[in-house]
């Protein structure tokens, strides 16, 4: 008797009806909005804009040497109808993370989405790679996105709304390159931390997954492809068309398809999605 009350009671949960049950996004938020952390240029220009164009209002994170850059994202947010705030600051300070976050909370209200999007490259063969190129690398890669994750969580909970956290991974912590061993191994990190975090807040109804792209058409890259280039002695150019080859689709990414993706997590359609990080790049 005590096993098929046990069912019963399994039972009644899985078909509890939809409008009962409590996701990730509440129902009761109307304004949405999001802060993006390295936002001023490439991958993090291109979320901000789309998650703009989806209806949150944007607080455009990046340090205070893009403060230019950072300010030109905020107008093309404006552009489209939706509220925005400048924050400069460096995700690897803990306290300069905090006063983003509230700093967007004063300025555009509760914080529903945060795209921790920051990173760094380094291209160096590993017997080559010193203590402090590794350290420097790791801070912003994995410490930035983890003191991002921690302060954006307790934000998060102390709303007690949910909300999503999504995190910049690279599938190059699913391939490691010859010339790339130190960011492979921070974004190996960076996907282990998605799983840690997702485990962790699911109970305060946050999910937390990340984005995994491979080539795609931005400053980063040109500055890998220029430095592959002197190690391996082929033209400036060269690494990427071969690698362009490789790609089922025929074609390297942009900055849209990363953020169509990002679309796709902020939104209450991934609400049962957590833990993931999405590659695409094949």
């Amino acid at each position: 008797m005590q096993r098929l009350a046990c069912l019963s009671k399994y039972l009644h949960h899985c078909y509890t009806p939809i409008r009962n049950r409590k996701f990730a996004t509440s129902p009761s938020v109307t304004n949405r909005t999001a802060l993006i952390t390295g936002a001023g240029r490439g991958i993090g220009r291109a979320i901000a804009l789309r998650l703009a164009s989806d209806g949150f209002d944007i607080c455009v994170n990046d340090l205070e040497r893009n403060a230019e850059n950072a300010e030109a994202v905020a107008k093309e947010v404006n552009s489209l109808g939706r509220s925005s705030v400048v924050t400069l600051g460096d995700v690897t300070k803990m306290p300069e993370v905090e006063n983003m976050i509230q700093t967007s909370v004063k300025t555009l209200g509760p914080l529903n989405v945060v795209v921790a999007n920051a990173g760094i490259v380094q291209v160096k063969l590993l017997s080559e790679t010193t203590e402090s190129d590794m350290r420097q690398v790791f801070e912003t890669n994995v410490f930035g996105l983890m003191n991002t994750g921690i302060a954006a969580a307790r934000q998060l909970i102390e709303q007690g709304e949910g909300g999503k956290i999504i995190n910049a991974a690279s599938i190059a912590s699913f391939r490691p390159s010859q010339f790339l061993s130190t960011y492979s191994a921070t974004k190996a990190a960076v996907r282990s931390l998605t799983q840690s975090f997702a485990v962790e807040y699911a109970k305060h109804k946050i999910t937390v997954n990340g984005y995994a792209p491979g080539v795609v058409g931005t400053d980063m890259w040109e500055k890998i492809d220029a430095e592959m280039s002197r190690y391996s002695g082929f033209d400036k150019g060269q690494h990427f068309r071969a690698t362009e080859q490789l790609i089922a689709l025929g074609r390297t990414s942009v900055p849209e398809d990363v953020s169509n993706l990002v679309s796709f997590l902020a939104s209450p359609d991934s609400d049962y999605i957590t833990g993931t990080c999405f590659s695409f790049h094949s």
